[in-house]
C-alpha cells in the first residue's frame, strides 16, 4: 500500500481490497469529504446469503463511527499531504493507520456503502469469523506481534 501510495500521482489516495467495489460517484464524494477532512472511511456492505453478514457489516460500521477505526474493508482514503503511511506489518496495518491518523483528525465516516465479498466469511463460518477477527483484535491490543496474528488468521 504504501509503495502503490508513492507511486500514485494524484492528490487523494483510496486503498481498495480486489474483492471489494466503491458505490457510484465515490470520487466525488472522496473528494468532497477531504476538504473537510484529512482521511475517511465508507461504511461496507457484505455480500453474500448468510443472514448475519448484515449485522456484521452494520456492526463494522457502527463500531467505526464510535471509535474512528477503519479497516480496510471500508475503502480508507487520505489527503496525499497527511498521509503518514501504513505501518509495515503482517496484519491489522489498518488499524494502525486508523490510529495514526486519528491524530491527524477524526475520519469522515461516509454512509455510502463499498460493497465486499462475503465469500471468506461464509466459508470459514461467519460466527467462528466474528470471534476470530475480535480474537485477533484484541491480541493485537494487548501487543501480540502482528506476524504472530497473521499466522492464526490464516489458519
Amino acid at each position: 500500500m504504501n509503495a502503490g501510495a508513492l507511486a500514485a500521482g494524484g492528490e487523494a489516495l483510496l486503498f481498495l481490497h480486489a474483492d471489494s467495489y466503491l458505490p457510484a460517484r465515490a470520487d466525488d464524494l472522496v473528494l468532497q469529504a477531504l476538504r473537510t477532512r484529512a482521511w475517511g472511511r465508507f461504511d461496507v456492505a457484505i455480500e453474500g446469503r448468510h443472514p448475519l453478514l448484515k449485522v456484521v457489516a452494520w456492526a463494522m460500521n457502527t463500531r467505526s463511527r464510535l471509535t474512528g477505526i477503519a479497516t480496510g474493508d471500508q475503502a480508507i482514503f487520505v489527503r496525499r499531504d497527511a498521509f503518514t503511511g501504513f505501518p509495515e506489518i503482517a496484519l491489522m496495518e489498518d488499524i494502525g493507520f486508523s490510529r495514526r491518523m486519528k491524530r491527524v483528525g477524526a475520519p469522515a465516516c461516509l454512509r455510502a456503502r463499498v460493497r465486499t465479498s462475503g465469500r471468506r466469511w461464509e466459508s470459514r463460518g461467519v460466527v467462528r469469523t466474528i470471534a476470530l477477527m475480535w480474537r485477533l483484535r484484541l491480541a493485537y491490543y494487548l501487543g501480540e506481534r502482528p506476524d504472530e496474528l497473521a499466522r492464526r488468521y490464516e489458519k
